[in-house]
């Protein structure tokens, strides 16, 4: 067991790493030995322990997670999957004050069903959705906040990426959180469709609802017939991929690494009958791959540093000081969510996870938190940080998907606030309402 100034060592050493710069897989596994040498002082004994650690966490298939639902949601972005979503949301909701906007939400959360990567939902609809909204003369800090804050919805909704690390961490049963993220989804979707809806009432300009702009957009509900069908059973294709995906995983009929697979598998049928190349499929793959081995070595480092954190007692002197401060659990979550917005100024989502979840999540099973509330509630937080300054990684998406635009990302994240707040407002909601996160799951056993 350590005493406290080892334990203070091992801290000041992983902050010292990631605050200079060195990426966090190389920071948790040299924190990692350093722990491990400080208990035992044999370099055998350190690369014995971290050689093991990592067998044991690569042969376990649930690895295949990752990258198979990124295949998935790769496939069915290529195949114009996203840009059939918004044209038939678009459409549904002519009648709605700031529909583009609206339209731009509801179609991040359709495809955050096929995706469990954020990013590429910002690079898909900065293409999609602001050249619409430019058209019809919506203000572009507006819009492209739209984008960038309805894009977090690919981190909640299942399946999540934050989700299936959160679950391998604190082994929680990922199909558990897959679907105790759905109702908070929505609930998200429903609060960022309140704001648009409000701000077009309240400040038209900023939806481009003048006369001359409401004319032109009912010229444009004149869409061809045989057109909307298309987009209609391109649609419905996929949200029956959803549906037979999610389903089969919420009542059992295969594990979530066999869904993802079934899911790629379908994806792939459907983006070839949609006309995907060769070429096309050789690049999905490589790009998946580029993206996921990363994500897999971070969670190898991940499952080390959670490991020698339980060994060398500082998870317990972190439970021992939240549980003797004398503040009530919700008193301590405020401080949890502060943390994360904290971090989230400074470092990505899956560092903030690796960082903070091996900590808190002990602390939050002691206090009586539900398991499922707390990993939604501690998600949102941290999605909070992909719209937070200075990383804000969404925003930086976003402008990089428009470089004809001559926009700042100061400009994006101050009108993203509004949807930060929206964000933290669900958090709230979950913390009052638990059962939010908890019914769908409870209702599957």
């Amino acid at each position: 067991m350590f005493d406290a100034s080892q334990m203070m060592i091992v801290v000041g050493v992983l902050l010292a790493l990631v605050l200079s710069g060195v990426h966090i897989a190389v920071s948790l596994g040299i924190t990692s030995a350093l722990g491990i040498y400080l208990m035992q002082p044999d370099m055998d004994v350190v690369t014995q322990f971290v050689s093991n650690t990592a067998f044991e966490a690569l042969r376990d298939y649930v690895f295949a997670v990752i990258p198979l639902f990124m295949l998935m949601g790769e496939f069915l972005a290529k195949c114009g999957a996203a840009k059939d979503l918004f044209a038939l949301v678009n459409r549904a909701t002519k009648w709605l004050p700031g529909r583009l906007g609206v339209a731009t939400v509801f179609a991040n959360a359709i495809f955050g069903f096929v995706t469990g990567v954020s990013i590429a939902a910002a690079a898909a609809f900065s293409r999609i959705a602001w050249p619409e909204m430019k058209r019809f003369g919506y203000r572009r800090d507006f819009s492209l906040a739209c984008v960038a804050g309805s894009a977090c919805l690919g981190m909640l909704i299942p399946p999540s990426v934050l989700m299936i690390v959160w679950g391998v961490l604190t082994e929680q049963a990922i199909g558990q959180l897959f679907i105790a993220g759905i109702i908070p989804g929505f609930i998200v979707v429903g609060v960022y469709t309140l704001y648009i809806v409000w701000k077009a009432k309240t400040d038209p300009a900023a939806v481009g609802e003048d006369q001359d702009n409401i004319d032109r957009m009912a010229l444009t509900m004149s869409v061809d017939d045989d057109e909307i069908k298309r987009v209609f059973r391109s649609t419905m294709m996929v949200a029956a991929l959803i549906v037979f995906v999610l389903g089969g995983i919420w009542l059992g009929a295969f594990t979530p690494t066999e869904g993802a697979g079934v899911g790629a598998a379908a994806g792939l049928v459907l983006a070839l009958s949609k006309g995907m190349r060769l070429k096309e499929l050789f690049e999905v793959v490589l790009s998946v791959g580029r993206t996921s081995a990363p994500l897999l070595l971070l969670l190898v480092m991940a499952q080390l540093y959670s490991r020698v954190l339980s060994m060398t007692g500082i998870t317990g002197a972190a439970k021992q000081l939240f549980l003797g401060s004398g503040m009530g659990m919700y008193e301590v979550l405020a401080v949890m969510v502060l943390i994360w917005f904290i971090l989230g100024c400074i470092i990505d989502s899956i560092s903030i996870i690796l960082l903070t979840v091996p900590v808190f999540y002990p602390v939050a099973m002691a206090l009586g938190f539900d398991p499922l509330a707390f990993a939604i509630m501690g998600i949102i937080a941290i999605e909070t940080g992909l719209l937070t300054p200075p990383f804000g990684i969404l925003v930086f998406t976003v402008k990089a998907a428009l470089p004809e635009e001559d926009v700042s990302v100061g400009e994006i994240f101050k009108a993203s606030v509004p949807f930060w707040i929206c964000l933290l407002v669900t958090i709230v909601i979950l913390a009052v309402f638990p059962q939010t996160a908890t019914w769908l799951p409870n209702l599957g056993r």
